[in-house]
């Protein structure tokens, strides 16, 4: 676990998704391999990004 700021979004240091592994984002940016090698960022909005956390995987926060 790390502070809040640059690391995961940009891929530094050794914050990296694995190949397969998948991240919801809430930058404006999405390039390939931008987060890891193989790894899938999704972009999505604050809501969605709040409801994924709190269920630990991709949720719609319209779904209640």
């Amino acid at each position: 676990w790390r502070e809040a700021g640059c690391s995961m979004c940009i891929g530094m240091n050794p914050d990296t998704l694995s190949a397969g592994e998948r991240c919801a984002s809430t930058t404006n940016r999405n390039f390939e391999g931008r987060q890891g090698r193989g790894g899938r960022t999704h972009l999505v909005s604050p809501a969605t990004a709040a409801a994924t956390a709190l269920a630990g995987r991709f949720t719609d926060p319209r779904s209640g």
